[in-house]
């Protein structure tokens, strides 16, 4: 059983490799650097790239580290062969990576790299449930060597990947805004920036940044997932060519990512421009957006930002390119670095505030459709800030930097703008039915802070700890004028049955399930009351009827005809009576609520006034149901003469 499952974990191992050519055998050992744990295709995957002195054949190993015996792998250990090529001359060595499938949720694991003889340390990294909410930082700038002293850069991103992970120990991923470095291709920035040890453990989902772009350093170092690497997507149109590029995608407990290279945004460079970034973000959301509760997008240049890069020419022709095609596909969030400064857009659709009444610092926002949120991070190392520019009278809307007209100091498209040369980071909790985005303090004035240490930058201390909040806001998304109903079905462990729902906006809570012997789940809930009013002099008859669609999460799905209900009047008025209970399929082996069904009805001739009516949930489905967090949609009708 071991070697057949070791074998399928080969072959996996070789199909999602690059497509390089194989390496070469050589007789001398290698020296192995460069280490980082790189997210993956989806919660099962992990990626390892890493640089090598010797051009031999390399492997990952993994194992569970409770197997480990005093430090060594067992025999049981899979392995996951390795691609690469030779590194730029710069560089020197050569480039290795493997993606690590089948991992299981829950999980403590061990790897190393190397070969037999010639092995890596051992680093551990842990998974956590594969549904369910979690938390991922987003990191902007690093880009270490930018202060001019790489040692005092180095120190201030490695205080920040402490600081953030110490307070946030069961973050999930770690998510770059670009500019790792500040020359594309000095390999002494690379290591400072790959010194966090943390980087082996925590999944690194990374952006290519203007400082990343001209060499092939970004690429030999991070290796990601369902990467396009066509011509379009490199800035020159030239992949052969000393830079790096390409767009990819992943997705994540119920989210989907997409990453692209901001750097090519106009044909002229030689590639394929914007126009090829969102014919690509179409394709995705596409094929993929239905697999997913949430889409966000990540890239380099800020659109809507708040300093020095707030009026370049390029980023004007990304914000009239992006945003109304962002609105136009559901896009949730936008997490944007480039500016080393903090802002928070308002909710902007179509290139223009979505809601004029939208006030500045807002702490809940509410976007209808096309709603899309923008946030521009800080440098996470203090190697660079850059201050907070004035607004123009260019415009409220697509390429303008005009004022806020409430608040005229700020650009018309930001709800919030911070700049105070301290070390800050974003953390993102994605939850049922909220997105909690927090941009948080990660130092001080005082050291590490090279931009303010060597006096490029000023600072006075606010009294603002390490920790501290600089903004908060609760992104509640837009479910239309239906009620969506979410159950998360769990595994079955006996005594641990259960359903979880996130109430806010019409999310209907079916409380936590009963395992009945094996056999099936049961869940139970009620409906968000509804109010009918009528007051017209006809008296005429009217009723409200709903039904619900399949139950889904990605591709798994059980059918909503499992769904029963007992309509009730809850508050009486306007002549209202409830409709006919309905059981579900399980019991009766009818169409439950799959079909439309009355809930409650008024006679011709009936009082006028108010009523509410309300319906008791009752949801069974068989045991074999996959585990999962599915959503429907009630969807509501009104009928009257």
């Amino acid at each position: 059983m071991v070697a057949s499952t070791v074998a399928a974990f080969l072959g996996l191992g070789v199909a999602f490799g690059s497509g390089l050519a194989a390496p070469a055998f050589a007789a001398d050992p290698a020296t192995l650097s460069g280490i980082i744990l790189g997210v993956g295709s989806n919660e099962t995957q992990r990626i390892v790239t890493w640089y090598s002195s010797a051009d031999t054949a390399q492997q990952v190993q993994l194992a569970p580290t409770s197997s480990l015996v005093d430090g060594a792998f067992p025999a049981s250990a899979v392995t996951f062969a390795a691609s690469g090529a030779a590194n730029i001359a710069t560089s020197g060595g050569f480039n290795r990576h493997a993606t690590l499938t089948g991992l299981k949720e829950d999980t403590g694991y061990s790897y190393r790299v190397g070969s037999d003889g010639n092995w890596s340390s051992a680093y551990a990294f842990k998974t956590q449930s594969f549904e369910g909410d979690y938390d991922f930082l987003f990191y902007g700038d690093p880009q270490i060597g930018s202060s001019g002293n790489v040692a005092k850069d180095q120190a201030g991103w490695v205080d920040t990947v402490n600081v953030s992970l110490a307070a946030n120990p069961n973050a999930e991923l770690l998510v770059s805004g670009g500019d790792q470095v500040e020359t594309a291709n000095t390999e002494a920035q690379w290591d400072a920036f790959l010194a966090p040890t943390q980087l082996k453990s925590y999944p690194w989902a990374a952006t290519i940044g203007n400082h990343d772009v001209g060499g092939k350093a970004y690429e030999q170092h991070l290796y990601t997932p369902n990467t396009d690497r066509s011509a379009a997507y490199y800035s020159n149109g030239t992949p052969s060519s000393n830079t790096s590029g390409g767009d990819y995608w992943y997705i994540y407990k119920d989210t989907l990512f997409i990453d692209l290279n901001s750097n090519s945004y106009a044909t002229a460079q030689g590639g394929g421009g914007d126009a090829a970034h969102l014919a690509y973000v179409t394709d995705v959301i596409n094929q993929h957006g239905g697999e997913a509760k949430w889409k966000v997008l990540v890239y380099h240049h800020a659109i809507y930002s708040p300093a020095d890069h707030a009026k370049d020419a390029d980023n004007k022709i990304r914000r009239v390119d992006f945003s109304q095609k962002f609105s136009d596909l559901g896009v949730d969030l936008v997490l944007q670095g480039h500016d080393h400064s903090y802002s928070r857009s308002y909710l902007i659709k179509n290139g223009a505030k979505a809601d004029a009444t939208e006030q500045p610092g807002a702490a809940d926002v509410y976007p209808g459709p096309g709603g899309v949120l923008y946030v521009t991070a800080n440098s996470a190392s203090g190697s660079k800030y850059y201050d907070i520019t004035q607004p123009d009278n260019t415009g409220t809307s697509g390429a303008g930097n005009g004022a806020d007209p409430l608040d005229a100091g700020k650009y018309w498209y930001n709800s919030v703008q911070n700049q105070e040369h301290v070390r800050s980071y974003v953390k993102v909790e994605v939850r049922n039915d909220k997105l909690v985005v927090q941009d948080l303090r990660s130092g001080t004035c005082a050291a590490p802070n090279a931009a303010v240490e060597l006096a490029k930058s000023p600072c006075a201390e606010t009294g603002q700890a390490v920790g501290s909040i600089v903004d908060k806001v609760t992104v509640h998304p837009y479910h239309g004028s239906g009620q969506d109903i979410q159950v998360n079905v769990p595994n079955a462990a006996p005594g641990e049955f259960g359903w979880t729902i996130d109430g806010y906006n019409g999310l209907v809570d079916l409380g936590t399930a009963v395992d009945h012997n094996g056999d099936y789940f049961e869940a139970t809930g009620s409906i968000n009351p509804i109010a009918v009013s009528d007051s017209r002099r006809s008296l005429a008859p009217w009723s409200i009827s709903a039904g619900v669609g399949d139950f889904t999460d990605g591709t798994k799905t059980f059918s909503g005809s499992y769904l029963g209900w007992t309509p009730k009047v809850v508050t009486a008025g306007a002549g209202a009576k409830a409709g006919a209970a309905v059981g579900s399929a399980y019991d009766d082996g009818g169409q439950g609520l799959s079909v439309s069904r009355g809930l409650g009805y008024a006679d011709q001739g009936h009082a006028r006034g108010t009523a509410k009516l309300g319906a008791d949930l009752d949801l069974k489905i068989p045991g074999s149901v996959d585990k999962g967090n599915y959503r429907t949609t009630l969807t509501i009708t009104a009928l009257s003469s």
